[in-house]
């Protein structure tokens, strides 16, 4: 596996670091090591990488601010897309957004340029691509709301866009592989006054800082709600709030939140995580399906 990691890096310019600690890079602080993690800054390094996609694994990251990486690491590559793919720009009536750009940027963007309905991005802490992936959302909006269609790179090298009818963005989820990695989002968009815009922004930070563990070492929602009920809700009444296993535990002020305490392992985590699916679905025939991404094995 190293030889070939080598061998790519002896073919691009973006730096590839060997057995990477991904505590470092993801928002739970903890975690296993990837074979090699990359900052990719330009599309002809990542044709590049890709080249190597049959004898290769790996996988896209954003800021890793939903991801959990099992402390037996990730037996391949991680990519994270760097400088060209970080732009926005405003072009016939098309607002087209790099995957790489925050979407607490592309909420502050939006209200420079007196764009509306982009506020519920500055209460999403991630990547415009992963939001899309996922199709993120909070406080009744959600990605796919303005999403017009996405650019796309497959593990052949193949580029090409699908309009938003093709990628069957439902509740935090859509049909785009984990191969398949996002290289821009292009959103349709309306205008509004930076006055309406500022009070929105506002309202969700006000509404972020009273419901949620915003200083704590988490990667927020732990679990998708289910149908017509709240996941917090649901493993609250299981009696789960506060409850620990090593040094993980469930926030007292939003139990969909794990939280690591300073020393958690990611087995802490996903084995904290199970036994909240577990007392949910002795208390009330639910199953709850995980939001937060676990990689490895």
């Amino acid at each position: 596996m190293n030889d070939i990691i080598l061998e790519i890096q002896s073919k691009i310019l973006s730096k590839i670091l060997l057995n990477y600690d991904m505590g470092q890079s993801t928002w739970f602080r903890t975690g296993g090591k990837a074979k090699g993690y990359c900052i990719v800054n330009n599309l002809k390094d990542l044709k590049t990488i890709l080249s190597y996609s049959d004898q290769i694994k790996y996988y896209i990251i954003g800021v890793g601010s939903n991801l959990l990486v099992r402390d037996s690491g990730f037996d391949g590559l991680i990519i994270k897309l760097g400088r060209e793919f970080n732009k926005i720009e405003l072009n016939n009536n098309i607002l087209s957004v790099g995957a790489a750009v925050l979407d607490l940027n592309l909420s502050k963007f939006a209200l420079k340029n007196s764009i509306k309905d982009f506020e519920f991005f500055s209460g999403i802490p991630g990547t415009v691509g992963g939001a899309v992936k996922m199709n993120a959302g909070c406080y009744g909006s959600q990605t796919s709301d303005n999403l017009k269609r996405v650019l796309v790179i497959n593990e052949l090298g193949k580029i090409k866009f699908i309009n938003i009818a093709d990628l069957k963005l439902e509740y935090r989820t859509s049909n785009i592989s984990d191969k398949t990695i996002i290289l821009q989002a292009d959103f349709k968009y309306e205008y509004s006054s930076q006055e309406e815009i500022i009070y929105k922004n506002n309202s969700i930070k006000t509404k972020r800082e009273k419901s949620q563990p915003l200083k704590e070492k988490t990667s927020g929602s732990t679990f998708k709600n289910p149908s017509g009920q709240y996941a917090a809700e649901l493993i609250e009444k299981a009696g789960c709030k506060g409850i620990k296993v090593g040094d993980a535990s469930v926030s007292t002020i939003h139990a969909n939140f794990i939280i690591n305490n300073g020393n958690a392992n990611a087995t802490d985590i996903e084995n904290l995580g199970n036994i909240m699916v577990k007392k949910v679905k002795e208390s009330f025939g639910i199953n709850l399906e995980w939001e937060i991404k676990v990689l490895g094995k």
